[in-house]
Formats: structure tokens, C-alpha cells, sequence
């Protein structure tokens, strides 16, 4: 539903919004915001247009001189072969909006796309659809160097995708600091290059990717298929401090990762990947942060769980269900690293924390030392802790060794139904009994009243608080994201494919 204010009303209320988003951007999925979130109004939608500069062209636009508190109106209609430049500098106060007449009746075709190129700018409610820019090699979108603050929401992008699926170019590309893309809709990329990249630098980005729904992506059939992928080898011991939460990935299966994070000290969480044939990777990089996850497979052939390389990471508190896959893309694969790699290699994986996580009806939980041997990998990881992990297998592997860790600890963890030979497997800090899952809301599968894994949990880690072994219990979070509500442009109704299967 979208708001409906006018200029002087967008001045008076912004504080209150900027308010309610920090309130909402709490780490663990409560009450208190990570430093790093830009705070940027919500989603304006149609203003009264008393004042703003109604446009019916990209010429249009680019005669504008705009200032803080601007809003431009987008006249509805069929837009052409528009290369939109949207610059100028509003402020965290006054914003500089260009908005649709009506969200998703402004349809930009052809070789349409947009440039965002300066601070605190609000772009709201257009639709990219069956474009080509195989000709220009534009982006969609694309967030310039200098762009501070700036916002790209209740968009969609669909089937934006030249002939020749050789040809590389991305429908988001997010450069500069600080910037937001939420509440959009993109779906159908069937060529070269990821859906979104965020670019690295040396020093921090900050951008926060939230509550968009990613609709089906084709294989590709080769590396740069990615979803969303967060910097590149370059700038691999940047602290990036990016935020990707609350969005859905639906049956995104351009290559094997999904995500692929290149970058140091991210988050990404509360996030909803549904039958995509892929992995959330961590590939390069060190101490991010990924929790409040759900994967569900469905026994769909190569969807994947979460992959980990590099440093420090911590993963918990994730649910992961019908995972058809082994290796290194069974549930939760530690890889193997290269010796003395460079940045494009594969580094050693050392400290990860795992903890809290439930892995149901999968067909390997675990998979320590994965790929082994392959692109030189024969470092087998270090340091590592596996605890309080609740694993019900459908007769198939609690935890595979494909190479021998050095120094790992393992507590607390429950392991059941596992095929024949597990037991000689499984070491000391796994507990083999029945931890008596009952099927609960949206097919989901959680401890029952008497279950062992209830007050189960052992030891004291900072990043996450339980009673419990497993995830937490479906929350009202996470039962909203896995209907798929406020998930998307609101003018559309998406997620009813979003059927969980026990």
C-alpha cells in the first residue's frame, strides 16, 4: 500500500520514518539497529503534485536543475529508448524523488535505463520490462561512483535480456556508499553477468539489500550467473559492512552461487532461498555474519545450502530442509583452501563458528574438507566450531570428512536418522537420539514438548543466545517471509509457488 503525501507533509514526517526504519533494522531480528543500515525514508509512493516537475522524457529530465525537496513526477505511459540521468543532492531531511505517476505504469522499454548519480535521491515505482541492452552494454541501473545515500525502491525488472546471452551487463549496478535497494522485483536475466553487484573499494560501502523478491534466473551454463554478488577478490580484506536481509530467492539458479561474497565483515540474514540451484557463498573475504536464513530445497536436484571460504565467519541459527545435494553443496560445506592462494584462490578456512543451525530431511548435513584436490585445494580447515546443531537425516549423512580438520570442536549437536556407517563417523559432541521433530506452521519441522533438543544448548557464545539445539522456533519474521509478505513492489502479489514440502 503506498502513501500518500505531499511535499510539505514528506518534510514533516521524515523524522518519524527515518525513525521506524532504525527501529526495523535490528541485528538479530529485534530491537536494535546495525551501525552500518543507511536510514532513507520508506517507500513514498504518488505524491499530491502540487509543486513537482511532471516529465514525460529523459530529455526532460536532464534540463532539470533540482534541489533538495524536489520531487519529479514520471508522466505514465510507455518510455522508449530513454537513457535516464538522474542527478542532483537532497539531503537526509529533503530527499530529491523521482517517482512514477502511478507505480508500474511508467514501462520503460527498448534501451531504457537509468543513471543515479548523486545524494539522497529516491527513485520509486518504475517498470523495466522485455528491454535489450545488448547494443549500448549499459546497466539497468546504475548507482554512479558519486552516489551517497541514494535509493532505488518499488521497481521491477523483468526479462531485460539481449539475444546473444554472451553479452555482460547488469540489471543493478551499485557503486559509491551508503545506497538501498529494496522492495523490487527482478526476474528472468538469461544472459552474462550477475542480477546485482555491489563494487568494492577499499574502504567501506555500506549498502543494504532488503525485502526484493528475486524471481527465477535461468543456469547459465558458466561462471557469472549470480544472483547478487557482493565485491570481487580485489577487495577481499575490505570491511564492506553490507547488509543483505529479508529478500527471497526463488528458483535462482544461475550457476553455484546464488550470493557470492567477495568482501570482508558483511551480514546477511533473515533471508528466504526457495528451490534455487546454488549455494549462498561465502568465497572470499572474512567475518561475516549469516543467520536467520531458511533453505528450502524441496529435493530439487543441485539446490544448495551455505558454502564457507576464508576467516572468522559465523554462521548460526539458519534452517535448512530438503537439500538433495552433497559436497560442496550439501547443507553446509567447509572447503578445503590452496596453499599460500592468491586473492582469486581459495584461502583456508579458520575460526568459523557454526552453531545453532537445523538441517532437516537433507542429504548431507555436513561436509568438512570439500573439495578437496580441486583448483589446488589441499589445505584442510582449522580452528573451527561445530555446536549445538540439530540434524535429522532421511537415511542419509549427518557429516562427511573429505579431508581431516585440524583442531575443531564440536559440541552439543544432535544427529538422527542418519544410513548405515554414520555412527562410526560422527565425533565425540554429537549426540545420536530422536530429537522428536513435530511438523509446525508452513511445513516446517521444530522440537516437540519433551524433545531432548529442548534446554539442550551448551556453552556461551556472544552472537547468539539459546536454550535450544536447532534454530529458533518460526518467529513472526520469518512466517511473513516465507508467505512472502511485504516482500516485493506492493502492487504486485508474489510468492504463491512458495510451497514447502515435508
Amino acid at each position: 500500500m503506498a502513501f500518500t503525501l505531499s511535499l510539505r507533509e514528506i518534510k514533516c514526517f521524515i523524522a518519524v520514518f527515518a525513525a521506524v526504519a532504525l527501529l526495523g533494522a535490528c541485528k538479530k531480528g529485534g530491537q536494535s539497529p546495525d551501525p552500518q543500515v543507511p536510514v532513507i525514508p520508506p517507500v513514498i509512493g504518488k505524491p499530491k503534485c502540487t509543486a513537482c516537475k511532471i516529465i514525460g522524457s529523459a530529455t526532460e529530465l536532464s534540463a532539470l536543475t533540482l534541489n533538495a525537496g524536489d520531487t519529479v513526477m514520471m508522466k505514465s505511459g510507455d518510455w522508449n529508448n530513454q537513457r535516464l540521468v538522474f542527478i542532483g543532492n537532497g539531503t537526509a531531511q529533503l530527499p530529491i524523488v523521482l517517482i512514477a505517476e502511478k507505480a508500474g505504469d511508467v514501462n520503460l522499454k527498448g534501451t531504457s535505463s537509468l543513471s543515479i548519480d548523486g545524494q539522497w535521491l529516491v527513485v520509486d515505482g518504475l517498470n523495466f520490462a522485455n528491454g535489450d541492452l545488448g547494443v549500448s552494454k549499459l546497466n539497468v541501473v546504475d548507482f554512479t561512483s558519486a552516489s551517497r545515500n541514494c535509493r532505488l525502491t518499488n521497481t521491477s525488472i523483468v526479462d531485460y535480456s539481449p539475444v546473444d546471452q554472451t553479452i555482460d551487463y547488469r540489471w543493478i549496478s551499485m557503486n559509491g556508499k551508503n545506497n538501498r535497494l529494496d522492495h523490487c522485483y527482478l526476474k528472468g536475466k538469461a544472459h552474462q553477468g550477475p542480477t546485482v553487484v555491489l563494487w568494492g573499494a577499499t574502504t567501506a560501502i555500506s549498502h543494504r539489500i532488503d525485502h526484493n523478491y528475486f524471481g527465477a534466473r535461468a543456469d547459465l551454463g558458466n561462471n557469472g550467473g549470480e544472483t547478487i554478488r557482493v565485491g570481487t577478490s580485489d577487495y577481499y580484506l575490505s570491511e564492506a559492512l553490507v547488509l543483505i536481509e529479508e529478500n527471497i530467492f526463488e528458483h535462482c539458479s544461475g550457476e553455484t552461487e546464488i550470493i557470492s561474497n567477495k568482501m570482508s565483515k558483511n551480514i546477511i540474514r533473515n533471508n528466504f532461498f526457495f528451490e534455487s540451484r546454488g549455494t549462498l557463498s561465502l568465497r572470499h573475504g572474512n567475518g561475516t555474519e549469516v543467520y536467520g536464513n531458511y533453505f528450502v530445497g524441496n529435493d530439487v536436484k543441485d539446490a544448495g545450502g551455505i558454502r564457507i571460504i576464508g576467516e572468522s565467519h559465523l554462521v548460526y541459527n539458519n534452517y535448512l530442509q530438503g537439500i538433495a545435494t552433497t559436497g560442496q553443496t550439501c547443507a553446509i560445506s567447509i572447503l578445503d583452501g590452496v596453499p599460500n592462494s592468491e586473492p582469486s584462490g581459495y584461502f583456508q578456512v579458520k575460526n568459523a563458528k557454526i552453531v545453532g543451525n537445523t538441517i532437516v530431511n537433507c542429504a548431507q548435513g555436513f561436509d568438512i574438507g570439500a573439495g578437496k584436490g580441486g583448483n589446488g585445494r589441499t589445505v584442510p580447515p582449522a580452528d573451527c566450531t561445530i555446536a549445538n546443531n540439530l540434524i535429522q537425516a532421511k537415511g542419509g549423512i549427518a557429516m562427511a570428512y573429505t579431508d581431516q580438520p585440524q583442531n575443531f570442536v564440536y559440541d552439543g549437536n544432535i544427529a538422527f536418522g542418519m544410513g548405515s556407517g554414520q555412527t562410526l563417523v560422527l565425533p565425540t559432541g554429537f549426540l545420536q537420539a530422536d530429537p522428536k521433530l513435530s511438523v509446525i506452521e508452513l511445513n516446517t519441522y521444530f522440537p516437540a514438548a519433551g524433545s531432548i533438543a529442548l534446554g539442550g544448548f551448551k556453552g556461551s557464545y556472544s552472537f547468539f543466545q539459546s536454550n535450544n539445539v536447532g534454530s529458533s522456533v518460526l518467529d513472526d519474521l520469518h512466517k511473513a517471509l516465507l508467505k512472502s509478505v511485504n516482500i516485493g513492489p506492493p502492487r504486485l502479489t508474489l510468492g504463491a509457488a512458495l510451497t514447502i514440502k515435508n
